[in-house]
């Protein structure tokens, strides 16, 4: 984190609104913050340029737009030296159904997370994933059932307890 600006308690929470409401104005997350306008601006372009903030996205109530499932699946590797790694990790981004990879610890290797229209396209999918022979020695898929709650933020203010507040 060398050559990052220092975050201060108001520096987290301007990140902390915006994580909530990115269409927040200026001017409400100056009044949220308790800067004024210009100043908060100044922090908000600051932490932008800083890469603090990476994009501003819109979360989308899918379900109202079409049918589709999610599926988390565990990836075990053939091989695991790191070429291994990069072979299987450069291939699989490509996927577009697929919203989230996470290398872990554990009994498999990878965790993933796709949104996809059906089953049957979910293991077309897998299938041409395994045709690609990028290394998958086996996988397990999970289908979710019903999402209980997604928070879409994590607790920022809670992981960076750490700065003077």
């Amino acid at each position: 984190m060398a050559g990052l600006p220092k975050l201060d308690r108001i520096d987290i929470n301007i990140l902390a609104k915006l994580q909530q409401n990115g269409r927040l104005s200026n001017v409400d997350l100056a009044d949220a913050v308790g800067l004024s306008p210009s100043p908060c601006l100044s922090r908000v372009r600051r932490l932008e340029e800083a890469g603090y903030i990476a994009s501003y996205n819109a979360r989308l109530q899918l379900a109202k737009l079409t049918d589709y499932i999610t599926v988390f699946t565990e990836v075990t590797l053939n091989d695991h030296r790191k070429e291994d790694f990069i072979k299987f990790e450069a291939d699989i981004r490509r996927n577009e159904a697929l919203q989230e990879c996470h290398l872990v610890s554990g009994g498999y290797d990878y965790l993933l997370k796709f949104v996809i229209k059906s089953v049957a396209r979910y293991q077309e999918m897998m299938e041409t994933i395994l045709d690609r022979n990028i290394g998958v020695e086996k996988y397990f898929s999970y289908i979710v059932i019903k999402t209980v709650f997604d928070r879409g933020a994590v607790p920022l203010k809670t992981l960076v307890d750490d700065i003077d507040r």
